[in-house]
């Protein structure tokens, strides 16, 4: 019997009110992370993975509407709590770690401290919550962790900031671990050092995770699953297999070809991909990718092409993978 999934977002609408009009950050967006698996989200700057994850844990801006869709957590609407049931969840079953640590750390407050403020909800003494506190803190790689409570975060270094709030959110052994580019600030010894302690520490606490980045190397090495994002839409879903070894929307295959670990020749300049996400407030009438695309045609200035699946758990947004047309 297969069990229910951790999170469901369905059909998720997200736009920001602005001058000009509604700007539609993401439309329709669907996401499935399974129990005690590891789904990336990955795609360039500007796509909505960011908006995606404020939208989960509702923490949005001011001019945010969540306009449609619903975002199911161990099967509650997690759109429909009040904020008092948010913060429930929040930081206990659902735990967060941010793209740069040291604005995720107090500046004023010691390591120990934001290590046993996080268990405020546990109803032990200050004792055992140091206890804890140590034995996380060495699990996550930290030297001599009982003499380093004292200490500052600007005590320590990026790579170490990050390992402590990685530590903060595990504490609580949650169920979801929603990671954003957690690695982006850290060279790449340091974030290789990064995504073996969160596939280890995945598999010691059995929790799922959602890792949000824009670097493929992390999402092949790290994720199960991926989802791959454009322009606020999902464009194709997959294992890591699928996305890596047999890609099917040209965003994608665009995406793989710009990665700096596949280039074979010394060259002075990195390959991108031409043109400009388009404007979100002023969506245009086919699909998303088209003006980007080297293989559009007039076909893909009709309409929004559906997802199309390829193989079982593999699908891709393209009409030339419809009926009768060429991936």
């Amino acid at each position: 019997m297969a069990t229910e999934p951790v999170l469901r977002v369905h059909n998720l609408s997200v736009n920001f009110r602005t001058p000009r009009g509604p700007l539609q950050a993401l439309r329709d967006v669907d996401l499935t992370i399974p129990d005690r698996r590891v789904s990336g989200v990955v795609g360039e700057s500007g796509c909505g993975k960011s908006t995606l994850i404020s939208a989960i844990i509702r923490l949005m801006s001011d001019n945010a509407d969540i306009v449609g869709g619903s975002v199911h957590f161990q099967g509650r609407d997690l759109l429909k709590l009040t904020r008092k049931q948010m913060r429930a969840i929040l930081g206990d079953r659902i735990s967060m770690v941010f793209q740069d640590p040291m604005t995720s750390l107090s500046p004023v407050l010691t390591i120990g401290r934001h290590m046993t403020d996080i268990q405020y909800r546990d109803r032990i003494g200050v004792g055992e919550k140091r206890k804890r506190a140590v034995d996380m803190l060495a699990s996550v790689g930290i030297p001599d962790p009982e003499s380093r409570l004292g200490q500052y975060p600007h005590h320590f270094s990026g790579g170490m900031r990050q390992r402590i709030t990685i530590a903060m959110a595990l504490l609580a052994s949650p169920n979801l671990l929603i990671a954003d580019e957690p690695t982006t600030a850290l060279d790449a010894t340091l974030e290789v050092q990064i995504i073996h302690l969160l596939k280890e520490l995945q598999e010691r606490i059995g929790c799922a995770i959602l890792f949000v980045s824009h670097h493929l190397n992390v999402i092949a090495e790290l994720c199960d699953d991926v989802t791959v994002m454009y322009a606020g839409v999902v464009v194709e879903k997959g294992t890591v297999r699928d996305i890596f070894h047999r890609p099917a929307h040209p965003y994608t295959r665009a995406l793989l070809k710009c990665d700096p670990a596949v280039i074979q020749e010394k060259t002075e300049l990195l390959p991108t991909i031409p043109g400009e996400i388009p404007d979100l407030v002023d969506l245009p009438q086919g699909c998303i990718f088209a003006s980007r695309c080297p293989e559009a045609g007039d076909i893909c200035l009709e309409g929004p092409p559906p997802l199309v699946e390829i193989a079982p758990g593999h699908v891709a947004a393209c009409v030339r993978l419809t009926e009768g047309g060429t991936a």
